[in-house]
């Protein structure tokens, strides 16, 4: 007997997919993208066209183990779910009661999104027993608050609107890797004779198809911002109607616009003058513009800062008057989510400590106080993924550290766990999942049964609440209640949709306008309701209430003493057919990924040192090295060196990859993670 089922892509990407997928006798047999979702219009990215390969892959775990070897050896044997929980139930109740339930840390993110996934009877779980809490920051953090210091909110122009775009920038934004699709509606707006513009350090997929790539130096596209500005007020490109009526704080932005004249950010960025001049002037005459930005930006010293600055530019010239005109970091925002609800924040002892995942490596130091004696991982990987690999490792690699991982494969976490957990993948639990990058919102519905003895996050909290002994009824809900839960169903953009459409239709657009200019007549979620140059909520945080440029803690420019010893600016983005370090082990993505690291470096810079094309060369500080096979392009500009991961550290060579040199420093808001604030030096192996 053959079915079709729509699921939900849950996956950390802004396109939030539905796929079409045709089940025989019990088992997936091919997966599509769905035809009828005006977002994905019926195809899926490289890697998620291979996804029952991940479902079905001979090495997915299908049952709970126990370590029998060494840590970090990998060696496990099989055991019951009962022992398993019982033996994290057991370890959590004798590191709370010998160093207090501070002692206890959950690591998680985004390796599932949706939202009861995400963040629901976790975060009350580990409320419930004390456990330190987790500030997730190793994505987005500075961003978001950089974005909501001007904006209120993360709300942006309509992506399926950018087709009326006469000019689109896409700021720090891989838009053919990491948002295929949105790229139709880029490709739209181009065959109505727009002109598509990339500002991204290196040459990446999307800047080779740009009408004009522009490669500032990593962490200073905030200096580049500040000047577009001080050529826009130089030259009387302002909408002052617009920022008159719609905006705060523009004199005292203006002034500082003013410090940042085109030589001065032409130092600073790497860029020329005339560079500078001409992406300004080019902004600031044609209307209207959309800027696509992405996280990246936000990956250095001053990544809050750099975005808060882009975010002035569309107010400034009246972008937000036009459909499909203005800037977008993410569509967030734009659902009434009511993440309280899920997370019950009450349940969390006052006076409980939080511990910053990007600084993971310092939480796992034994001399912390309380020190970390459990962790129990989920949706992340962090022996790959997270910053100061060397120093993330001494700590997992502590005998007194009690490690338990819930997840689909042997990651290099798992490598480490004493407990793994089995967990099931989208086809097989249910979940309901706003985007980041368009305005659907979508439920996902099981399409075949849990393989093997496979379990979702929110049962396993449930049973491992039970093992705990606890009784709080909060903490059993069912998936049911908990979607229920997410969202302020009475909230305009919500009318006319349910759980119950939702189960009939899979994804229901948010109900705003078609023709969707959201600030057109201001209206911002700000304190004010103005686009706020000016943030008298950042001064009563003792923040700059206006946004200034903070340079790279690692820049050549910025550091000339360190640069003297590593003086190359390395960035660490996304592989295409890898997402964090999803898919990155998934044997036909790693072959289309050449097998192995590689590292792009200019040919000035590999001929300075006598490198190769294809030599293995090692990248590496004082933090640490990896190994790399050398890719010598002009994709990288000179000075900077490109390491496209995340890759698992098993599959490399020498075992360690790009977060090796990576540090735990911290964004200037958001206390966000910096990989992309790093100086290093090359030389052959």
């Amino acid at each position: 007997m053959s079915t079709t089922h729509k699921i939900v892509c849950p996956h950390d990407c802004p396109d939030t997919c539905v796929a079409t997928v045709e089940v025989e006798n019990g088992r997936a047999v091919k997966i599509g993208g769905d035809p009828d979702h005006s977002f994905t219009q019926g195809f899926l990215c490289a890697k998620v066209n291979q996804y029952l390969d991940r479902v079905y892959s001979p090495d997915r775990i299908l049952h709970p183990l126990k370590r029998v070897g060494k840590k970090g050896e990998g060696r496990f044997e099989r055991i019951s779910w009962n022992e398993a929980l019982d033996t994290i139930a057991a370890n959590f109740k004798r590191v709370s009661a010998a160093h207090g339930p501070e002692s206890i840390l959950p690591y998680s993110y985004a390796g599932n999104s949706g939202l009861i996934h995400y963040g629901s009877l976790d975060r009350r779980f580990f409320g419930a027993i004390g456990a330190s809490q987790l500030d997730r920051t190793i994505c987005a953090t500075a961003g978001f608050e950089g974005y909501k210091a001007v904006m209120g909110g993360t709300i942006g122009f309509d992506p399926e609107k950018v087709g009326n775009a006469k000019l689109i920038i896409a700021w720090g934004a891989n838009i053919i890797s990491s948002n295929v699709h949105f790229w139709p509606f880029v490709e739209e707006a181009r065959k109505k004779g727009a002109r598509f513009i990339v500002i991204d350090p290196y040459r990446s997929k999307t800047a080779e198809k740009a009408d004009w790539h522009i490669a500032p130096l990593p962490g200073t596209d905030g200096a580049l911002a500040l000047a577009m500005m001080h050529v826009l007020f130089r030259d009387n490109l302002i909408d002052q109607d617009y920022v008159s009526r719609f905006t705060i704080g523009l004199v005292g932005l203006k002034t500082r616009a003013m410090e940042w004249s085109p030589a001065r950010a032409a130092v600073e960025t790497g860029l020329s003058v005339e560079t500078i001049e001409k992406l300004a002037r080019e902004y600031g005459t044609t209307r209207p513009s959309a800027i696509r930005m992405n996280y990246g930006l936000n990956r250095a010293a001053g990544g809050g800062n750099t975005v808060r600055i882009i975010a002035c530019l569309p107010a400034l010239v009246g972008d937000w008057r036009h459909v499909g005109g203005g800037i977008q970091l993410s569509s967030s925002g734009t659902y009434a989510q009511t993440t309280a609800r899920l997370t019950r924040p009450e349940m969390v002892p006052q006076g409980t400590r939080t511990i910053n995942m990007s600084s993971l490596g310092e939480a796992l130091d034994p001399g912390l106080k309380p020190p970390v004696k459990a962790l129990y991982v989920y949706n992340s990987n962090p022996a790959a993924i997270a910053p100061d690999q060397n120093s993330v490792r001494s700590g997992l690699a502590r005998e007194d550290l009690f490690v338990a991982v819930h997840d689909l494969f042997h990651t290099d976490t798992v490598d480490w766990a004493d407990i793994v957990l089995p967990a099931t993948t989208v086809l097989e639990h249910t979940d309901i999942l706003k985007s980041y990058g368009h305005l659907h919102l979508a439920i996902n519905r099981p399409a075949i049964e849990p393989l093997g003895e496979c379990r979702s996050n929110t049962e396993v909290f449930r049973q491992l609440a039970r093992h705990m002994g606890l009784t709080d009824p909060r903490l059993f809900e069912d998936d049911e209640a908990l979607m229920e839960q997410a969202f302020d169903w009475s909230n305009p953009r919500l009318q006319g949709i349910s759980i119950e459409r939702l189960n009939r239709e899979t994804s229901v657009r948010l109900n705003v306008p078609a023709e969707w200019a959201p600030f057109a007549e201001g209206n911002f979620p700000t304190a004010s309701g103005k686009c706020e140059f000016y943030s008298e909520t950042e001064k009563a945080a003792g923040r700059d209430p206006l946004p200034r440029y903070v340079p790279p803690r690692e820049g050549p420019v910025s550091n000339p003493s360190l640069a003297k010893t590593y003086p190359l600016a390395f960035i660490s983005p996304p592989a295409h057919h890898f997402l964090n370090s999803t898919f990155s082990a998934q044997p036909i993505f790693v072959r289309r990924e050449g097998g192995e690291p590689a590292l792009t470096i200019h040919p000035d810079d590999a001929k300075a040192r006598g490198i190769a094309e294809g030599q293995m060369v090692r990248t590496f500080n004082a933090r640490g090295e990896f190994l790399a096979k050398a890719h010598v392009s002009d994709d990288a500009r000179k000075g900077v060196v490109v390491g496209l991961s995340v890759w698992w550290a098993k599959l490399c060579p020498g075992g360690r990859n790009a977060n090796a040199v990576t540090g735990q420093a911290l964004t200037d808001l958001g206390g966000g993670a910096t990989f992309y604030d790093v100086l290093v030096d090359v030389a052959r192996a």
